[in-house]
């Protein structure tokens, strides 16, 4: 992943990423009005199984939800792209890193 690619990715997901689970596996999720979705699938794009769900209505907005789980977030969270989210958004990076610790402390590559 080249130096702009990993700051779209920060970009995203300072403020706007949640970062949780199911109990069983961690996830992200952004949702986005239907405006956004061409930055939706450019995320696509980069992060391999991540997927683009809707659209949905919320009363008259039309928004679209982008998701990442399973092997394509473990792929994410062993490269470490996000730990610089420390230095950009404390708040995002303290929701990161309770998903990484409930989730993935498991792996041998994670940290």
């Amino acid at each position: 992943m080249n130096d702009f690619d990993r700051g779209f990715l920060l970009g995203f997901f300072c403020g706007q990423g949640s970062f949780g689970g199911d109990g069983k596996q961690g996830h992200i999720i952004l949702r986005m009005h239907a405006v956004h979705l061409p930055l939706m699938e450019r995320l696509r794009e980069l992060l391999v199984g991540s997927k683009i769900n809707g659209p949905y209505t919320n009363g008259v907005k039309l928004y679209y939800q982008w998701s990442l789980r399973g092997s394509g977030l473990e792929e994410l969270v062993a490269s470490r792209v996000l730990e610089d989210l420390k230095e950009f958004d404390p708040d995002s990076y303290l929701r990161y890193r309770a998903m990484v610790d409930r989730y993935f402390r498991k792996l041998d590559r994670i940290q």
